[in-house]
């Protein structure tokens, strides 16, 4: 069964606490977009809001860092209560090195791509990581983008090889995902929907959380 990660990049942040409890019954982990506006042009939060956040939340806190020298900021997440990190493959000079810094700080840990690399890429870290982060926009940062259907490829790519070599690594999507979108990336392989506009920019956002929840879990 699939999971929803909450992504708060189209939250209210004067309200984000609220906002958060309000999608937590049907949410499995809260995604946090890191940007530097360096990676990606925008630039949005860091540890600090991740530390603000944290007592207000059970659940899980990933810290997706589209940023440069994404290792730079793992002590201050560690410290801020940070649960797992992904890393974009693009961004790192040795995603061994990176990702063995990220267990040293306790943290579980993805690698991402985007749509211009080839999630083969990232084959030859399965071994190494627990979540392997597939980017469906080319103008990564901006929330409330469409889909790009030639993504679903990559989802069936990543999942072929990870279940060749009997691993439990997910495959989270992130980009253009809706309730529509979302349960053709799980029919695709995909394990964990990230969804930010689709969430917190509806009308009811506890509905829509809920819809994209069914979605992941595979339900009608």
């Amino acid at each position: 069964m699939g999971r929803l990660a909450a992504s708060i990049l189209s939250a209210d942040f004067a309200y984000l606490a609220d906002q958060v409890k309000a999608v937590e019954p049907h949410a499995d982990v809260i995604h946090v977009d890191v940007m530097d506006a360096h990676f990606v042009p925008p630039l949005t939060i860091g540890p600090v809001v991740v530390e603000s956040l944290r007592p207000h939340t059970r659940l899980p806190l990933h810290c997706h860092l589209m940023v440069e020298a994404p290792e730079h900021l793992f002590d201050d997440l560690q410290a801020a209560g940070t649960d797992m990190v992904t890393c974009h493959l693009e961004a790192v000079e040795d995603a061994t090195d990176t990702v063995r810094n990220a267990r040293k700080h306790e943290f579980r840990v993805g690698l991402g791509v985007n749509p211009e690399t080839p999630v083969e890429s990232l084959f030859p870290h399965l071994e190494e990581i627990d979540s392997v982060l597939v980017m469906t926009l080319y103008k990564t940062g901006y929330a409330g983008q469409p889909f790009n259907d030639d993504m679903l490829r990559k989802i069936e790519a990543a999942r072929a090889a990870i279940d060749e070599r009997g691993l439990a690594v997910d495959i989270e999507v992130d980009g253009g995902i809706n309730a529509e979108t979302g349960k053709r990336c799980i029919d695709a392989g995909a394990t964990v929907l990230a969804a930010a506009s689709s969430i917190f920019k509806a009308d009811d956002i506890v509905s829509a959380a809920e819809g994209l929840a069914r979605a992941a879990r595979g339900e009608e």
